[in-house]
């Protein structure tokens, strides 16, 4: 295999962004008809569309600042996807998300973040539920200070919590994939395909933590199983499916956009 090397800042690098400066390695797809482009391409080649990542790159650092682009990063990845979850999670009922306390200042002067609500009171899953809310919440926020404190304690929760339905699985990979854990999040996924070959959900995760580890063909064939199995499988009366209906909803496009663009 072709080692990496970073457009920007030189350096060896491994998997889609660079672990020096946060820059992003590989490629990536056109928003406007799903082709492949290069990392550092402005345009796309087929279509001409104009490739943000620089922008998204330069309003990363204005909000959030240099040292925690590579959390931004991660967390951006995913922002259309959490933000859909949480809206869906609070009109369908689903656990609130906690309203933390006032920040404070300490001492030295760094911020100190709320207290969480009291856990011992709730069942395993409903504590997993609420620290994956919190940590989903910061990384909307642009707080990568907060979700680093709390991510370690969300996924730890989704493990202490086992045996976990197919939802609790697919929050548990979403939190891996997140803290980058990809090997992790793509086995979690997977977990969820040997309960359900055919879940949407869990082809979703698969094929999302596929492309963030560079194994294309994996992940297109997670895409492929999607566009096979998604009119059956979206009739069906499952829970999960109508809970994050705004993921499911546009699975398909995703999964057409992504094998569109090989």
């Amino acid at each position: 295999m072709t080692a990496l090397v970073c457009p920007k800042c030189g350096k060896a690098a491994s998997g889609s962004f660079c672990q020096e400066c946060g820059a992003k390695v590989a490629g990536s797809f056109c928003q406007e008809c799903g082709a492949q482009i290069t990392a550092t391409a402005k345009y796309c080649n087929r279509c001409g569309n104009r490739n943000s990542v620089s922008e998204h790159r330069a309003a990363a650092t204005a909000t959030l600042g240099g040292k925690n682009l590579p959390w931004w990063i991660a967390g951006a990845a995913m922002f259309a996807l959490i933000v859909a979850l949480a809206t869906q999670m609070m009109q369908s009922g689903g656990p609130s998300i906690p309203t933390a306390s006032p920040i404070t200042s300490q001492p030295g002067g760094g911020a100190m973040t709320g207290m969480l609500p009291d856990l011992s009171t709730m069942t395993p899953v409903e504590a997993a539920n609420r620290l994956f809310n919190r940590v989903m919440t910061a990384v909307t926020a642009g707080d990568s200070t907060e979700a680093q404190q709390f991510m370690p304690m969300a996924i730890g929760a989704y493990e202490r919590a086992r045996p976990l339905d197919n939802d609790g699985l697919f929050h548990l990979s979403m939190l891996q994939r997140t803290a980058m854990q990809l090997e992790a999040a793509l086995e979690t996924a997977e977990e969820i395909l040997e309960d359900n070959s055919d879940h949407l959900l869990g082809l979703s995760a698969a094929a999302k933590a596929a492309v963030e580890l560079d194994r294309g063909d994996i992940a297109a064939a997670y895409y492929e199983r999607v566009l096979e199995v998604y009119g059956s499988q979206i009739e069906q009366d499952i829970a999960e499916y109508m809970d994050h209906a705004p993921i499911t909803d546009n699975l398909r496009t995703e999964a057409e956009a992504f094998l569109g663009g090989r």
